[in-house]
């Protein structure tokens, strides 16, 4: 096979391919395995025609397309690799020789992952931050818990307040017409958790239990329903209950039942141990953000729009998978917000493309400085991971590597390995 490879703009270039005409030959062969087993011949049993046979009543050219579908991506594959580039999405593929006998020519217009122009990457100046924490630090997390320790206390009469949850049943129209969705009985809500539509939950506060009201809310012009975005709808509603949060008090019966500690003072210091390393996490974590954030300011790079769309789609599906370990899915989320999915990859494609810039940034430092993951950093890594899985090393690594993730570990390591060096060379 020959290859060759042409740039024609920034980032976009063409790859052309000449595959022997004993690999077209192979592929034909493969066609006609995959294609005789779903004909039927007369005289001939499925999958038993024979080739020639075959050929005549159907042609040849009846396994062109087959057979193009098996050698071009292989054919595709190996002039990557033989040329050495960077390919950041698929390939406009134009065939221009293809034949029984005949050697295969096809031309791919593709386009290649950007080269970066790197500015200053050492040296960077890093703003000074302290992990000092505060008595009243202390106290907010200790009244943050004191809230999440709150047991709820039904309330006999009265009214519903901010912060109640209370029990509702509600059904929602739009000019006298009820919409899909918009009714439920005895739905749980906490009132000022924002979870409705703006001005639902706020309307409900002042309402006594028992009573009747009807709440008017205009949706959203990005709401994700068609039907019902920048409508303006009423809602009846019926209060049912109301739940209180009675928070118990902060002493040293509060720091036996919600730690290990026999008074609240112990407690307390032990609450300033963990802020403060969790102060120093956070500063860690700014400072990596900061560093690469500046040394990506300093570079040059044009990135290709379908890097980012991809990386957009990507942050969608870690998205959703975290609604998913929270019990929700990507649709319950837009009835809640009153998005769609266009507004929330709107939303994530600024983060989308300086997670692209940053990630081309330091690939290009770690080009620059040689900076690789060893084999020994890849196994302490795997061993790292089985302690928290449970699992074995050697059974991890197997796992990884059946689903081309191994090299993905290695680029991680060195990514991590990049920031050390950068962070390590600022001042």
């Amino acid at each position: 096979m020959k290859a060759s490879w042409e740039k024609i703009e920034k980032n976009v270039g063409v790859l052309d391919v000449e595959v022997e005409a004993e690999q077209v030959a192979a592929a034909l062969d493969k066609a006609f395995k995959k294609v005789v087993s779903k004909v039927n011949v007369p005289g001939f049993r499925k999958g038993k025609v024979p080739r020639p046979i075959f050929e005549a009543k159907f042609g040849v050219e009846s396994l062109y397309q087959e057979a193009l579908d098996i050698v071009v991506p292989e054919a595709y594959i190996e002039a990557v690799t033989e040329t050495g580039i960077t390919p950041v999405d698929r390939p406009e593929v134009d065939v221009e020789q293809f034949g029984k006998g005949q050697t295969l020519k096809f031309k791919a217009k593709v386009i290649v992952k950007p080269e970066v122009e790197l500015g200053e990457y050492k040296g960077i100046e890093l703003e000074a931050q302290s992990a000092e924490v505060t008595p009243e630090e202390v106290n907010e997390e200790l009244e943050r818990l004191q809230k999440r320790h709150a047991e709820l206390v039904p309330v006999e009469e009265g009214a519903a307040q901010d912060g109640d949850v209370v029990s509702i049943d509600f059904e929602g129209s739009v000019d006298g017409v009820p919409f899909e969705g918009g009714k439920a009985e005895k739905y749980s809500l906490e009132l000022g958790s924002g979870s409705f539509i703006p001005g639902f939950e706020e309307q409900v506060v002042g309402v006594n239990i028992g009573e009747d009201k009807d709440v008017t809310v205009t949706f959203p012009e990005n709401y994700h329903s068609e039907e019902l975005k920048g409508k303006e709808a009423v809602f009846k509603i019926h209060l049912h209950e109301i739940k209180r949060k009675n928070l118990p008090a902060l002493d040293d019966e509060f720091a036996k039942d919600v730690s290990e500690f026999e008074t609240l003072e112990e407690y307390k210091q032990d609450l300033e141990s963990k802020l403060k390393e969790r102060k120093e996490s956070e500063i860690q974590r700014k400072k990596e953000a900061e560093v690469v954030e500046k040394v990506a300011a300093a570079a040059k790079v044009e990135i290709p729009p379908v890097m980012i769309e991809n990386e957009t789609e990507q942050m969608v599906k870690e998205f959703e998978n975290r609604l998913r370990t929270q019990g929700m899915n990507l649709e319950l989320y837009f009835q809640f917000t009153g998005q769609s999915q266009d507004t929330l990859k709107e939303q994530m494609q600024g983060d989308a493309e300086k997670r692209v810039l940053n990630n081309l940034v330091l690939e290009a430092v770690a080009k620059a400085e040689n900076i690789e993951a060893s084999e020994e950093e890849v196994n302490a890594e795997l061993e790292n991971m089985a302690k928290m899985y449970q699992r074995s090393a050697e059974e991890l690594r197997a796992i990884l590597a059946a689903n081309g993730s191994l090299a993905d570990l290695s680029h991680d390591l060195v990514v991590k390995k990049t920031v050390d060096f950068l962070l390590a060379n600022s001042k």
